[in-house]
């Protein structure tokens, strides 16, 4: 009789174990976020050479995957951005906020203020 209760209550400590960790598990995943940058290039040579291989090794330390950098841009409905667009890929908003604040690409736009102006902006996407 006592092994009986001993095997059901270790069957509800295991149940109930299983459900907390399952539910640390979700509270913990967060949406990824996308960082979209409209850029308005007047120096392309100094802005490739000087800036952009900075801006993208501060970006990439911060856990920066890029998914768009330039290339065609079709319009759908509207007109198309006049410059250059790149979109990135974070973990969480809060990340992206965090590598577009940091000081490597504040440094960084230091040098790309001089060559280009900037749009950007931050969008949480969708839990996966």
């Amino acid at each position: 009789m006592k092994t009986q209760y001993a095997l059901a209550l270790a069957v509800v400590t295991g149940f109930g174990l299983g459900a907390a960790a399952v539910q640390g598990l979700h509270a913990q995943a967060k949406p990824p976020a996308f960082v979209v940058s409209e850029i308005d290039v007047t120096n392309q040579d100094a802005f490739i050479k000087e800036f952009s291989p900075i801006a993208q090794k501060a970006l990439a330390d911060a856990g920066a995957k890029t998914v768009a950098r330039g290339g065609k841009v079709a319009a759908l409905y509207g007109t198309a951005p006049k410059g250059r667009i790149v979109i990135n890929r974070f973990d969480s908003l809060d990340q992206a906020v965090a590598a577009f604040t940091s000081p490597a690409y504040k440094d960084a736009r230091l040098i790309g203020d001089k060559y280009a102006t900037f749009r950007i902006f931050a969008v949480e996407g969708l839990p996966q």
